[in-house]
């Protein structure tokens, strides 16, 4: 069992275990039990009631946070000729196709998305156990497989609040929703945004209850559980 220290504990006191909070509550007492040194992460748990096992229930998606995500995002792009140019003029902090695929073969990872041209899945693909393990494999279902038109619009994406997300073997989802110092209105506007694509994402073969319990916390804090109902009925603004 995981061992928690002083603060901690003296946080989570001010949560009540039994009670599910309103969003509005659950953000104000995420306010009020961050307790770290460093802006923490704001996270969103999600348990769902499908099999993971099953390939008709699978939740993937991508969320774009109207508020940003509060931290610089470093793109990569595999691209040849025109497409590297494309890719390097709209801000793309890693472009190449060869050389980036020997540097991560060799064990550099220093990057947060993947992104490729499809004229580049062919090399790429030699990739898949060293990117699919870490979520850093470019897919056409997550949007990071991008025609040459595309590239801009995609890279500027990825810079600002755009979050892949995708159900892991325990049947739960997991997505950062912004940093601890954002003002209430901005984590609510990225908790509607994040809830609304979990809604859509519920796969066709889902069955019985697709969302059991919904969880916001800290990256050091006590976990608060959200009023399903509530949750789930979060729109982003128009």
């Amino acid at each position: 069992m995981t061992k928690h220290g002083k603060k901690y504990l003296e946080k989570k006191t001010l949560i009540d275990p039994e009670k599910l909070y309103s969003p509005e509550e659950a953000v104000d007492l995420l306010k009020q039990t961050a307790y770290a040194r460093f802006d923490e992460t704001v996270e969103l748990h999600i348990r769902t009631g499908v099999d993971p096992r099953q390939a008709d229930q699978q939740v993937r998606g991508v969320v774009q946070l109207p508020a940003g995500r509060g931290k610089k995002i470093r793109v990569l792009v595999f691209a040849e000729g025109e497409a590297e140019k494309v890719a390097r003029d709209a801000g793309a902090d890693y472009v190449g196709s060869d050389e980036l695929i020997k540097q991560i073969s060799e064990g550099w990872l220093e990057f947060d998305v993947a992104i490729a041209t499809p004229q580049m899945m062919g090399k790429v693909g030699r990739l898949g156990k060293i990117l699919g393990r870490r979520g850093l494999m470019p897919n056409p279902k997550a949007g990071t497989i991008a025609d040459i038109s595309d590239l801009p619009r995609i890279i500027a994406e990825s810079r600002g609040g755009r979050v892949e997300f995708k159900i892991d073997k325990t049947a739960n989802v997991h997505i950062p929703i912004g940093k601890i110092s954002f003002t209430k209105e901005q984590l609510l506007e990225n908790l509607a945004a994040a809830m609304d694509a979990i809604m859509r994402a519920k796969p066709t073969g889902a069955k019985g209850q697709y969302i059991k319990r919904i969880t916001l916390t800290t990256t050091m804090g006590p976990g608060i559980r959200l009023d399903l109902s509530q949750a789930m009925a979060l729109k982003p603004a128009a």
